[in-house]
């Protein structure tokens, strides 16, 4: 039995059966609502921190979060996957609380206070079908959903950019987790049809088309999440530092494959690869996005292979699981018919791969490629197709 995620619901499909779950859970209709996507990063992975160029794609599966206001300024929140009410008083500071879930959410109401978006007390109750724990940015969507509601109720907007930092400085503080820009970007400013190319250094942004219709995007869980001792991204960072500084600049995004191999001599062997894979990451990703412009499809999956590749043996943070899909995925490469490009997506040691494929073929690969990892690995891979879809918005109860 192949596991297949079902199709996504559409935004208006899970608007309505939450508002219904609100009345039950409150007894009155929700007055007001938002919405915000997850997202998969199409390329360039570890490049972020190295103030490099990062290409994700909001996907069609979203936190949906429906809300009434009080008279008072208490706040109540309720979450339809797990049980647990938070609640606290908006006359108060707003901290860290329990439920655990609900520091993704308290975060940008204490934040988004400080930015003027000070509702009332409010009831509100939130419904996420972004699968979590595949590093597909679960937590990005709830923190963008709730400061998106926060608008509804006050009626104040938020410039894109400061939205989306402050739902970043949420989670840096409420949810103690260090992420980078990207998924906060790309769960604010997804636009359908398009991935997004992000400058992460100077915030910037750029549109890219995926607006094919002929074309999807197949995301695979490995189910297979290895055990780490904790130390592994914060040694990565340290060496790519440290090849910065060898190579004399500010972060690796400034550095070129030509000043690595001048330096190569003064660098171990690990921080050169560390190095090359920055490098080289950095201009795959301006690379795919220019040739997803122009629906270069043989050139997009070259560099997708080639991302992988190089987070395989020079970053080394692929698992074998994951090196499992990409290798039968790479068996139907065609960018005609099959599949156009795959790798890992992530920070790596577990979770999915996210493919290119022309959308007439893919529910077969998909089928295939699941059972024969099955027989390779043991392990039961799930898979669900998106298509690149717009980013968070305020949405009519």
């Amino acid at each position: 039995m192949i596991r297949r995620m079902p199709a996504a619901e559409t935004a208006d499909a899970q608007l309505q059966r939450t508002a219904a779950q609100f009345r039950e859970a409150f007894g009155c209709p929700p007055t007001h609502a938002a919405a915000a996507p997850g997202r998969v990063n199409l390329i360039g992975e570890h490049t972020d921190y190295n103030d490099g160029f990062v290409l994700p794609l909001a996907i069609d599966r979203r936190s949906v979060v429906v809300a009434v206001p009080r008279e008072d300024y208490v706040v109540r929140l309720r979450s339809t996957g797990v049980e647990g009410e938070a609640s606290f008083d908006l006359t108060q500071p707003v901290t860290t609380g329990e439920p655990a879930w609900s520091n993704y959410l308290r975060g940008p109401i204490a934040l988004g206070g400080e930015l003027g978006l000070k509702p009332t007390g409010f009831d509100a109750l939130v419904d996420s079908t972004v699968p979590s724990g595949g590093g597909l940015s679960s937590s990005a969507a709830l923190e963008v959903s709730m400061l998106t509601l926060l608008e509804a109720l006050t009626g104040q907007m938020l410039d894109p950019v400061q939205k989306a930092l402050t739902a970043q400085k949420a989670e840096h503080e409420f949810a103690n987790t260090p992420c980078g820009i990207m998924d906060q970007f790309i769960s604010t400013m997804g636009k359908e049809g398009h991935a997004l190319l992000i400058d992460c250094r100077d915030h910037s942004t750029r549109d890219v088309k995926l607006d094919d219709p002929e074309v999807v995007v197949l995301i695979i869980n490995s189910n297979v999440k290895h055990e780490l001792n904790g130390g592994e991204y914060a040694e990565r960072r340290q060496q790519c530092e440290a090849a910065a500084g060898t190579l004399g600049v500010k972060a690796l995004r400034d550095a070129t494959l030509d000043m690595l191999e001048s330096t190569k001599g003064q660098l171990d062997d690990t921080a050169y690869r560390r190095a090359r894979h920055v490098i080289g990451e950095n201009q795959r990703t301006l690379d795919c996005a220019d040739a997803l412009d122009a629906r270069d499809y043989a050139a997009v999956g070259n560099l997708m292979f080639a991302s992988h590749d190089s987070l395989r043996d020079d970053f080394e943070v692929s698992t074998p699981e994951l090196d499992k899909l990409v290798e039968l995925a790479k068996a139907h490469h065609d960018p005609e018919a099959g599949v156009i490009g795959s790798r890992m997506t992530g920070g790596g040691f577990g979770g999915c791969t996210v493919s290119l494929v022309r959308r007439d073929a893919v529910d077969r690969l998909a089928d295939q490629i699941t059972a024969d990892y099955r027989q390779a690995t043991g392990v039961e891979a799930e898979a669900f197709v998106t298509v690149p879809s717009a980013g968070a918005e305020i949405l009519e109860v």
